[in-house]
């Protein structure tokens, strides 16, 4: 597999499995805004998944729906961050958080890619990941005194940490003020390395279409 298809198809899988888990707040959020929120925010991040599951497709002569749903559980590639299930309202906001900016620090290492088709999708992407990222820090500001949001920051930075790759780490320390976790901390929890949430996740992910073999949806 090229470097570009494995770089792609490692953000592809972020992006789905971090929608799949924002939907699950859809009728149980803690208001109808914020169901319509998380919802939107879901949405917009499954269709950046699909954008990034077309490119690196060509690139490995399958299809988007392949990649998204005819994969095994261990040929995923997505960080541990966003398999984590937490329907703990702290916990979700804390990753919201942590999650976007660090994306916000690989979209603008992707902008500047020499690959033009890869920079041009990193653009685009950003334009729309504005909206999460003004989501994520009102969010942020409202929460920051809780004392259950401070101790899920702390529990979540690590897993954060390793969504980047090591040269994008230290801009993402120096955006929370907060110090790089050592590598000991960081065992198992690099991409690759699935949580005990995964399997479930990933069973329901792919229900449909497993449920009709070579049926085309």
């Amino acid at each position: 597999m090229s470097e570009r298809a494995q770089l792609l198809l490692e953000y592809a899988d972020d992006e789905l499995i971090l929608g799949w888990r924002d939907s699950e707040w859809t009728g149980i959020a803690p208001s109808l805004e914020e169901d319509v929120a998380f919802s939107s925010i879901a949405q917009n991040e499954i269709g950046h998944a699909r954008a990034l599951y077309e490119v690196a497709a060509r690139d490995l002569g399958t299809t988007a729906d392949e990649l998204a749903f005819d994969r095994t559980p261990d040929e995923y590639r997505c960080a541990p961050l966003v398999e984590l299930r937490r329907l703990d309202w702290a916990h979700t906001i804390a990753r919201h958080w942590l999650y976007e900016t660090a994306d916000e620090l690989r979209l603008a290492a992707l902008k500047e890619s020499d690959d033009a088709e890869v920079a041009g999708l990193a653009a685009k992407m950003d334009r729309e990941e504005v909206y999460h990222r003004l989501h994520a820090e009102m969010w942020a500001d409202r929460l920051r005194d809780e004392p259950r949001y401070r101790e899920a920051i702390e529990e979540l930075w690590p897993y954060a940490v390793a969504v980047l790759e090591p040269g994008l780490r230290p801009r993402l320390a120096a955006r929370f003020g907060l110090e790089l976790p050592s590598d000991n901390s960081l065992l198992g929890l690099e991409r690759g390395m699935p949580v005990d949430d995964w399997p479930a996740l990933w069973d329901e992910m792919t229900m449909v279409r497993r449920s009709v073999a070579g049926a085309t949806w």
